[in-house]
This record gives C-alpha cells, sequence and structure tokens, in this order.
C-alpha cells in the first residue's frame, strides 16, 4: 500500500489511518476511511457501487443494499465541512460514482433569488 495518496487538498495516509484535508486532520471511521481510498486509488473514474461494496464490504453484493450510498453521503458530509468551496465525490446516476475536487457552485436563478 503507498504510504501516501493525495488528490489536490486530499492527503490519506493509509498506514497511518489518517486523512487531512487542506492540511487539517478529517475524522473518519475506518470503514469511511476504506471508501475514501478505494476511490482515491481510481480517481477520475466513475465506480460503480458493486466495484466499490467489493472493494470495501469485500462480500456479495446486493441490489437492494444501500451501504455504498449511506456511506458516500457520510463522506461527503465530512469532506464538504473540511472544504465547503471543493466538491470531491460525484454522483453519475445508473453508472456510480466519482472522486475528482473540484470548486463547489452556486446556482442562482429567477425562483430562488427572490
Amino acid at each position: 500500500m503507498a504510504s501516501t495518496l493525495q488528490v489536490g487538498e486530499l492527503e490519506i495516509r493509509p498506514d497511518e489511518f489518517r486523512v487531512y484535508v487542506a492540511g487539517r486532520p478529517l475524522d473518519l471511521t475506518a470503514r469511511e476511511l476504506s471508501l475514501l481510498t478505494a476511490l482515491v486509488e481510481r480517481e477520475g473514474r466513475i465506480v460503480s457501487r458493486e466495484e466499490l461494496f467489493d472493494a470495501v464490504w469485500q462480500r456479495p453484493f446486493r441490489a437492494d443494499d444501500r451501504s455504498v450510498d449511506v456511506y458516500v453521503r457520510k463522506l461527503r458530509a465530512k469532506l464538504a465541512g473540511a472544504a465547503p468551496d471543493l466538491n470531491f465525490i460525484h454522483t453519475h446516476f445508473g453508472f456510480g460514482y466519482r472522486l475528482s475536487p473540484e470548486p463547489s457552485h452556486l446556482f442562482h436563478n429567477s425562483a430562488t433569488s427572490r
């Protein structure tokens, strides 16, 4: 396993079970760390829920199991708390998830600006 994995402002030290965002430590559970590591190792490509489940849970995937989605939601919240100006994990509906740190953008239309 690599001693350090880095994608933009995100740094993972798997051997130390530590994660940093913009130099600040991020407190993750073991499962969240495993999921984030799996996404970082596949940076920039869309990864199916099944592939993530196999990599992290290491047991057969069931189509009705929402574990990946739940943990992605938890990771997003923690990453957003540490770096609100970046979106790290992107959903590709019907395909899976992609890790790629990109600036957050607020979109306003006439309905939301009233």
